[in-house]
């Protein structure tokens, strides 16, 4: 009875043995699945650390354009007359009841042709202001000039002065900005004598009217550098300061004096 029952112990392990190497036979025979092929690294590569994967997603990332790259990529458009009026509704809207807002729109009838960037400024001046040589021997008037040139900057101001050679001809031009020019200065300036075009900064020129150094009893027309762009690719109206001031520079009697036709604006 020993002998059976150790003989059958043997055949019991003999196969469990066999059926052990079986399996390992059939797991080592079995081909890996498609699942098993992709997480299993390539040969002579090595997996990098869960670190290094998240670096290596954040430096594909794209970066965002700036404003400035977008606009260099589009192709500019001129302002219209709309672009101003729609300003001015924007700037005002909270701050007047509906009455002051109807006093602070500006008529269709006081825009001149607007600059559709094919104009040089002397071209565009001589299109819109035809008569210019007449209406300079016919003014008299002190203090006030006939042609207003708004710009973003002193720096622009001396460029376009530099640009209206082919335009003015004898025609007297006064700087209108504060850079090294105080304002008394500007103020005596245009006591002495007759000043048939200003050219410069809304600010100052807001601050001239303000003081009664500057009025618009005889001026005709009102022009701004509307369509040029700084090294930042931005608009006179662009830039924040700039447009907060030209929005009070037309406050100060010029959308009144649009109002009543006797100034006219042209966009630059």
């Amino acid at each position: 009875m020993i002998k059976e029952s150790s003989a059958r112990k043997r055949k019991q392990q003999d196969s469990s043995e066999k059926s052990t190497k079986q399996k390992s036979k059939g797991q080592s025979n079995r081909r890996p699945s498609s699942v098993e092929k992709k997480n299993q690294p390539s040969k002579g590569f090595l997996t990098p650390p869960e670190g290094e994967k998240e670096n290596t997603k954040k430096k594909r990332k794209r970066k965002k354009k700036k404003i400035s790259e977008i606009l260099a990529q589009s192709d500019p458009k001129p302002g219209v007359p709309s672009d101003l009026q729609r300003m001015l509704v924007q700037h005002f809207e909270n701050k007047r009841t509906v009455i002051e807002m109807e006093e602070l729109m500006l008529p269709d009838a006081c825009f001149l042709p607007s600059n559709d960037l094919t104009h040089t400024l002397s071209s565009y001046l001589k299109e819109i202001c035809p008569k210019w040589t007449k209406l300079c021997k016919n003014h008299q008037a002190k203090k006030s000039p006939l042609l207003l040139l708004v710009c973003s900057s002193a720096h622009r101001a001396l460029e376009l002065i530099k640009l209206l050679t082919a335009f003015n001809g004898n025609s007297k031009v006064l700087k209108l900005f504060a850079k090294h020019i105080k304002i008394k200065e500007q103020m005596k300036s245009l006591e002495k004598g007759v000043i048939h075009l200003g050219v410069g900064t809304p600010a100052r020129i807001k601050a001239l009217i303000e003081q009664d150094g500057l009025t618009l009893d005889s001026l005709k027309c009102l022009i701004f550098d509307w369509n040029w762009r700084d090294q930042k690719l931005r608009r006179m109206m662009e830039i924040p300061e700039v447009k907060k001031e030209t929005m009070e520079l037309l406050k100060t009697g010029m959308i009144a004096a649009c109002r009543a036709g006797t100034l006219k604006l042209g966009l630059f």
